[in-house]
């Protein structure tokens, strides 16, 4: 029976996991919206805990105060209060990866992978602030924005380790041999990496075009694009076609594990979805709308792929006791 301090974890680490997903879908608002400026100081907004609402709160001279590598400030309040939302749920994060550490003090003396797989959390989650604060000090600098972003799904990965591990009795032993799943979801996964990578490249690449085009003509904005564009499209019918593979042969190998497939028919779905979010944004002009969901999907996608590597792994090293044992 698992005690109440296993569960009460179990439930929080996957409470944190969920908001740590808001926040990346957040952050994708903020970018589609052009809202990232929309607080040109950290941590406060124009000075304030709370943002203005009216232009009229401000001094006469924010403009140049508020200047940030040479761009003068401009208050717009639906970007500011995007933006000043984005960071307030960052803080909430901030406090959940906290408290999640506080209830992994108890494993310490049974378990100290979980003691500090949270612990780095803390400094991972602390890091990623540090970084939204060098984000908005170079006035959204593209390779900031990625690095921040490749932050992020490492906090998803601990995260869902911690999930996978938490729960490793959950998982049975199996009989046949793990290796080829194994190997072909971690090449998917490295892919998968890449892909938000490059899709992030692509992302900024039509930052900068949409700001030469005074944020018109959308329509023009994906002729514009480079080939890592025609990369990413085509990378992304690589995984599709590599992941059913995968996911028929999981359903070959692993029996006794229904979750796993599942999971597995899951992520076929959400790539699914992904590439018909992207083909929707080729032809239709890039919606703003479909924008931060692209991203929240390929963030889930990347998070599913990882639980089960995980999870193959901890079902691969029960077999492997139980042959032993006998």
């Amino acid at each position: 029976m698992k005690s109440g301090g296993e569960v009460r974890f179990r439930r929080f680490s996957l409470i944190t996991l969920i908001t740590v997903y808001s926040l990346i879908f957040a952050g994708g608002i903020v970018r589609s919206t052009g809202s990232g400026m929309g607080c040109p100081d950290w941590p406060r907004c124009f000075g304030r805990l709370i943002p203005p609402t009216d232009e009229s709160q401000l001094p006469e001279n924010y403009k140049e105060r508020y200047k940030v590598h040479g761009y003068e400030a401009e208050f717009n309040v639906t970007k500011t209060w995007i933006e000043y939302l984005n960071r307030l749920l960052g803080a909430i994060t901030g406090i959940l990866v906290v408290i999640l550490l506080i209830f992994s003090i108890p494993f310490l003396k049974t378990d100290k992978i979980v003691f500090i797989c949270s612990l780095l959390l803390v400094f991972l989650t602390g890091f990623e602030a540090w970084l939204g604060k060098l984000v908005v000090s170079s006035n959204l600098s593209p390779w900031m924005i990625t690095v921040h972003m490749s932050g992020s799904l490492i906090i998803v990965s601990i995260l869902i380790f911690l999930i996978s591990y938490i729960r490793r009795s959950d998982f049975r032993k199996e009989e046949n041999n793990l290796i080829l799943p194994i190997a072909l979801l971690t090449v998917l996964l490295l892919m998968m990496f890449v892909q938000i990578g490059i899709g992030t490249q692509v992302r900024e690449q039509i930052d900068e075009i949409s700001a030469r085009l005074n944020y018109s003509c959308r329509e023009l904005w994906i002729s514009k694009l480079d080939f890592k564009f025609d990369l990413h499209r085509m990378i992304s019918i690589v995984l599709f076609v590599t992941s059913v593979y995968f996911a028929l042969k999981l359903k070959s190998v692993v029996k006794d594990n229904p979750l796993i497939i599942k999971i597995s028919w899951l992520l076929l779905l959400f790539l699914g979805m992904e590439i018909v979010l992207g083909v929707s944004m080729s032809y239709f002009s890039i919606p703003a709308f479909i924008q931060p969901l692209h991203l929240l999907l390929a963030s889930i996608i990347f998070g599913l792929e990882f639980f089960i590597l995980i999870a193959l792994y901890i079902i691969k090293n029960n077999s492997l006791k139980t042959v032993t044992t006998r």
